[in-house]
C-alpha cells in the first residue's frame, strides 16, 4: 500500500532570503537568519539560499543583483525578508520591491509593516469603561 501524501517528504515553494546587514552585530545577524529559517519552516517554504547585503551605498549591490538572477530560475516562488527595511531605505526599498514583483516573485515579510493609525482628536473626552464593574445577565434575559 502507498503511504499517504502527508507522510511523504515534499518540498515546498522555493524562496530565497534577503538580509541587509550594514553595521550589525554578529549575534543579531544570526538571529535574523534563524528567524527566516523558522518562518520558512512554519509556512512550508523551502529556503534555498540567502543573500546578505552589506553595502549601504545605493540601490545596486552584488547581493541584490544575485537575488534578481536567481528569481529568473524556474519554479522560484519568492523572496523572504525580516522586514521591508531589509530592502534598504524607503526609496530604494520601493524600487527593489517593484523589481522583485516584476520578476514574477512574491515578497514575503516576516514582520509586516505597522498599520498607520488615524489621528484622534483629544478635544473630546474618550469614554472609558469602569474597571472592576461586571454586568451579570439573568438567565431569563
Amino acid at each position: 500500500m502507498e503511504p499517504l501524501t502527508e507522510q511523504r517528504l515534499v518540498s515546498g515553494p522555493v524562496v530565497y532570503g534577503f538580509l541587509r546587514l550594514v553595521r550589525m552585530p554578529r549575534a543579531r545577524q544570526e538571529a535574523l537568519v534563524t528567524s527566516l529559517a523558522k518562518y520558512c519552516r512554519n509556512h512550508e517554504l523551502e529556503l534555498s539560499g540567502l543573500f546578505r547585503d552589506r553595502d549601504a551605498a545605493g540601490p545596486t549591490s552584488a547581493a541584490f543583483t544575485g537575488l534578481l538572477d536567481v528569481l529568473a530560475l524556474p519554479d522560484v516562488y519568492g523572496v523572504v525578508a525580516p522586514a521591508m527595511s531589509h530592502l534598504g531605505p524607503r526609496a530604494i526599498a520601493a524600487g527593489r520591491r517593484r523589481q522583485i514583483e516584476s520578476a514574477g516573485a512574491r515578497l514575503l515579510l516576516v514582520r509586516r509593516p505597522r498599520p498607520t493609525r488615524p489621528v484622534v482628536s483629544r478635544s473630546v473626552p474618550v469614554p472609558h469603561p469602569h474597571s472592576g464593574t461586571t454586568r451579570i445577565l439573568n438567565a431569563d434575559s
